[in-house]
């Protein structure tokens, strides 16, 4: 059985006999094991981090962009391999993994223009022969702990520009999914990066709380639960340390009376049961305004349902598959049986779905609950599974309540056909990413991605803009050359240009 190690300074390590099983979730066996790190394996990585930091930090902009551009034609030549790493660890159909890879590239991509990011400000003559001016340089050594829906993606978000910008990352993935996350380590050096820039520690509790006190360390970036999101903040924050850290979410869309209904459903489809609904951009909430539009979207919504395929990675003809645990099936199984018991209308029913071939397999299948109260249980949990319900209400400015008054504000979307309600939906709603008829709304990698309210921690969102200013800190410089030919006298006032 194979086993999954670190990358620590160039090499691959399995510094503990301490490893836990990883599951494949289309089959509900234990394929692979992963060898869980603790103090020792973070102190390695922190020390190859250090050592090989002045060497990089000093390594010109544009050789840096050349690795990151090298590293882009591998990632791209070795898509299917990625792909399949991803659907034995995580489920998910080769499709759904093909867009995540890509959604990755393109921040790669973005990181190759560092050179033209990381140019500073400059003003002449600010003062008599004074010139000043920015630097952004990079803070050091840096952390990553990432989770398991995302297993590609959400690494890519964090460590090529990093690394682009002159720091050296260390990556802890998620236990759960570690072997695309290494492999795709292993191409990055294969693209010319020297050893110890970037390191990948597996682990557990352990390795998240000594990455976070160690003192080598100067960054955090999390994306995961909110209750971890919020630790991890207060915890590294507390030492000094700067932190982003992105956590739970419950999307809701708005489903207006005038909207394109059947596009709105086909949308729904795929935004709410798209990689099992294991994403924080999942809508698992329709707030349809007026029973007739609700009548009508569910009633479209259960006959489209009706095709949906659930199964095993290897199926491409399957539109999702399996959750990532038999635990995690149990729990979104519990969810909908609260939502019944609540009074909610299971109108299509997945809690037990049959797949020929896999009976053991973790399997969840499409969901629809109508007429879901804010009150319930359902409601107030984030799912994170291929469950959507519909809230029913009477007026955009109901349903705007709703959605401003919930803990979470990561994403939205409302489906309409009305420039007016669109433009005060999206300039009233406290929700971090908004779609207008577009239910994803994740920003492309030269913006930045970043939810409001419990949903994220921090300052400075994920990647794009943000990211170039997380993973470095501004420096302003101020220069002048006296004339020899001139003595200055002594002044104690503050200098001004008056």
């Amino acid at each position: 059985m194979e086993t999954i190690g670190h990358l620590i300074n160039g090499e691959i390590r399995a510094d503990s006999e301490n490893t836990q099983a990883i599951f494949n979730p289309s089959t509900g066996s234990v394929e692979k094991r992963v060898v869980l790190g603790g103090v020792a394996s973070v102190e390695d990585a922190v020390a190859a981090a250090k050592a090989a930091y002045p060497v990089w930090r000093a390594t010109p902009p544009i050789r840096r962009a050349r690795v990151m551009q090298e590293f882009k034609r591998l990632l791209e030549a070795n898509a299917d391999t990625i792909c399949r790493l991803i659907g034995e660890e995580h489920g998910k159909i080769k499709h759904d993994a093909m867009g995540e890879l890509q959604r990755g590239i393109e921040n790669v991509e973005y990181a190759c223009g560092v050179p033209e990011l990381l140019k500073g400000e400059h003003s002449r003559n600010v003062g008599p022969n004074i010139d000043s001016w920015s630097e952004f340089q990079p803070l050091g050594v840096v952390a990553g702990i990432t989770p398991f829906n995302f297993p590609v993606m959400v690494p890519l978000w964090m460590y090529p520009l990093a690394i682009a910008c002159g720091n050296c990352f260390i990556l802890k993935p998620s236990e759960r999914v570690p072997g695309s996350t290494l492999f795709v380590a292993q191409l990055l050096q294969e693209a010319g990066l020297p050893p110890g820039v970037f390191n990948v520690v597996n682990g557990d509790r352990e390795v998240v709380d000594q990455l976070i006190a160690h003192k080598g360390i100067s960054a955090i970036s999390f994306v995961g639960s909110t209750p971890v999101a919020e630790a991890i903040y207060t915890k590294a924050s507390a030492l000094g340390k700067r932190c982003q850290a992105l956590g739970g979410a419950k999307n809701h869309a708005i489903v207006m009376p005038d909207a394109d209904m059947d596009n709105a459903v086909n949308q729904l489809l795929g935004a709410a049961f798209g990689s099992s609904g294991e994403r924080c951009m999942a809508l698992s909430v329709a707030v349809a305004v007026g029973d007739a539009a609700a009548d009508m979207l569910v009633s479209k919504l259960s006959a489209a349902m009706e095709d949906l395929k659930v199964g095993a990675f290897e199926d491409e003809s399957n539109d999702f598959g399996p959750v990532i645990t038999e635990a995690h099936k149990e729990r979104i199984l519990g969810l909908i049986t609260s939502a019944e018991d609540d009074g909610a209308d299971v109108v299509v029913d997945g809690r037990r779905p049959y797949v020929d071939g896999y009976p053991f397999g973790f399997y969840v299948g499409a969901t629809l609950i109508d007429r879901v109260t804010t009150s319930m249980e359902s409601y107030r949990q984030e799912i994170f599974g291929p469950v959507l319900q519909v809230v029913r209400v009477n007026s955009m400015e109901e349903a705007m309540q709703i959605i401003n008054e919930h803990e979470y504000g990561n994403g939205t979307c409302i489906f309409t056909r009305d420039g007016e309600a669109a433009r005060y939906f999206s300039d009233h709603i406290e929700v971090g990413m908004v779609g207008i008829n577009v239910p994803l709304p994740v920003p492309v990698a030269y913006h930045s991605f970043g939810g409001w309210k419990r949903s994220f921690f921090g300052d400075l969102s994920a990647y794009g803009p943000d990211g170039v200013r997380f993973y470095t800190r501004r420096k302003t410089i101020t220069q002048r050359w006296p004339s020899m030919n001139v003595r200055e006298g002594v002044t104690f006032s503050m200098p001004t240009m008056k």
